[in-house]
């Protein structure tokens, strides 16, 4: 299928999941990502994770699952999140604490409110969990097209892990798939953790 065609398709699965539904997945897919970091040796590296932050009225997958655990039991794991230039159509980063203030933008994303902004260093960013609509059992992704994220991992450091959050499970294949996508390293569901070599 195209990214169009799976846009639409999982715009409207994800629309028709109830608040309950979402946060059971949502905790689901927390577990797992925990039990990743344990399995690969990274719970115990200082480090920073680039995380965005879930916009509730597209029933995103709720990351303060991930980012609250964190803040509580890994002190020396910093939380990164992105903010959205409309302008330059790129993501700046910064860093967040418990307490910093968020604000709403226009697009419906929390995000730090302007002077409690921290700007993190991109080549400090070793994990990304990344947003997506859909994803394939190659490790491709669909978003909501906007390409930030392609934009913005390109930038990363060639060995930052580039993990997927999904609430659904992978389709067979993305048709349209262009040279500028980038592919994630892992997809963590519900049910399943995802590996793409």
């Amino acid at each position: 299928m195209t990214k169009a065609e799976l846009r639409r398709e999982f715009l409207a699965k994800r629309k028709a999941l109830t608040a309950d539904e979402v946060a059971y997945r949502s905790e689901l897919i927390a577990a797992r990502f925990f039990t990743y970091l344990e399995e690969n040796d990274l719970a115990d590296v200082p480090t920073i994770i680039h995380t965005f932050l879930p916009i509730k009225r597209h029933n995103e997958v709720n990351t303060w699952a991930i980012i609250e655990p964190i803040w509580q039991s890994f002190g020396h794991i910093h939380i990164s999140v992105p903010v959205t230039d409309e302008y330059t159509h790129q993501l700046l980063n910064y860093t967040i604490f418990p307490g910093t203030p968020l604000v709403t933008n226009r697009l419906g994303i929390p995000e730090p409110a302007i002077g409690s902004r921290y700007e993190t260093e991109l080549n400090q960013i070793s994990i990304v969990l990344v947003p997506l609509l859909a994803f394939d059992k190659q490790g491709n992704r669909v978003g909501y097209g906007g390409g930030y994220y392609d934009r913005f991992l390109a930038g990363c450091r060639p060995d930052c892990l580039k993990v997927g959050l999904s609430l659904f499970e992978a389709v067979h294949e993305i048709t349209d798939i262009e040279p500028t996508d980038i592919k994630l390293d892992v997809c963590i569901t519900p049910d399943y953790l995802h590996s793409f070599d």
